[in-house]
């Protein structure tokens, strides 16, 4: 008998919340929502859904998702380590390498923030069952304002007309105005077996080098040499934008990838965190802090690093991260 599994996927460092989100410990694994980790809600929130819980992570970050699942109370589930990362079209192979062909994976990230309700419950349910008739299912996000740091899916009904990439801001209002365009939210449902028939025809080396790695694997975690022949793609571009079989699952549960501070700071407004009279906040630190002359502005508080940035310029904070790593700093 077929299973629903979560396929979780905990890769990612999280560079545009920089420096709460680090190498070391990045944003899915940060205590900020509740007293929890994005990584410990997702893994909450979809246990109604599925029979078993397959993460795909990394060697890097495998103790912090082993940590979390003990807070989670977690002991059922299987671990797919990655010697390095090799994108998403691989780590999603690789759990469906691990499950029989008829199972039906809901894969979502560790990273995003969702309110649960009926309005989730209803779309998982009516992904699953698109993804019983065959079909690969991805999860389209109604949009609330022209966000310019998400994908977006053009839609008609259910089907897919096209994928769009992050646009600028002119373009993102024209998608809103449409109401013919969906975020693009990164998670999925479909049959094991559908979806490496699919990668198979379109990226068959994904397919092929995927295939041996997880063939070779040693209690789950994958050999170097073998990872590093597989083509780096996101799953998107090797399978989403090409195959015939895609379905979207236009949902209208509130969805955020937690990816800025411009998200942070609106998710912390509506957990009653403090902001002064002109909109500044302070995150990370319990000091008296005084904004002079500025508004909508953000204080990120470390014990090593700072970050002072308006909140419209959310996005710009993966340009320092990338000079850290352009210099080797232990702050990244």
């Amino acid at each position: 008998m077929s299973k629903i599994i979560h396929v979780l996927l905990t890769g990612g460092v999280g560079s545009r919340l920089w420096p709460l989100s680090r190498k070391s410990r990045p944003k899915q694994y940060i205590d900020l929502f509740g007293g929890k980790s994005l990584f410990e809600l997702s893994v909450l929130r979809n246990q109604k859904f599925c029979d078993n819980l397959t993460i795909v992570g990394n060697v890097d970050n495998d103790h912090l998702s082993q940590e979390a699942l003990i807070k989670t109370r977690t002991i059922d589930h299987s671990s797919i380590i990655e010697a390095t990362p090799r994108n998403t079209a691989a780590a999603i192979a690789f759990a469906a390498f691990s499950a029989y062909p008829e199972d039906i994976l809901l894969v979502t990230p560790a990273d995003h923030i969702i309110v649960e309700g009926a309005a989730y419950n209803e779309a998982v349910e009516e992904a699953i069952a698109l993804a019983k008739e065959d079909n690969i299912v991805t999860f389209g996000i109604t949009p609330t304002k022209p966000e310019t740091g998400y994908g977006y899916i053009e839609f008609n009904g259910d089907d897919v007309k096209s994928f769009r990439e992050k646009p600028d801001l002119e373009t993102a209002e024209t998608f809103l105005d449409s109401g013919k365009f969906l975020w693009n939210s990164g998670m999925f449902c479909f049959k094991a077996g559908m979806f490496l028939e699919e990668l198979k025809t379109y990226e068959p080396e994904v397919f092929t080098r995927s295939s041996e790695a997880w063939f070779n694997n040693k209690e789950g975690a994958l050999d170097l040499e073998d990872s590093l022949k597989i083509p780096s793609i996101s799953v998107d571009y090797a399978v989403m934008e090409r195959s015939d079989k895609i379905k979207v699952m236009k949902s209208g549960f509130e969805w955020s990838d937690m990816g800025s501070f411009e998200a942070i700071y609106d998710y912390l407004i509506e957990q009653g965190h403090e902001k002064d009279a002109y909109g500044n906040m302070v995150i990370g630190s319990d000091k008296y802090t005084a904004f002079v002359g500025l508004e909508n502005s953000i204080l990120v508080c470390t014990e090593d690093a700072n970050l002072v940035l308006s909140k419209k310029c959310s996005q710009d904070v993966k340009k320092v991260y990338q000079e850290l790593e352009v210099t080797n700093s232990p702050l990244t």
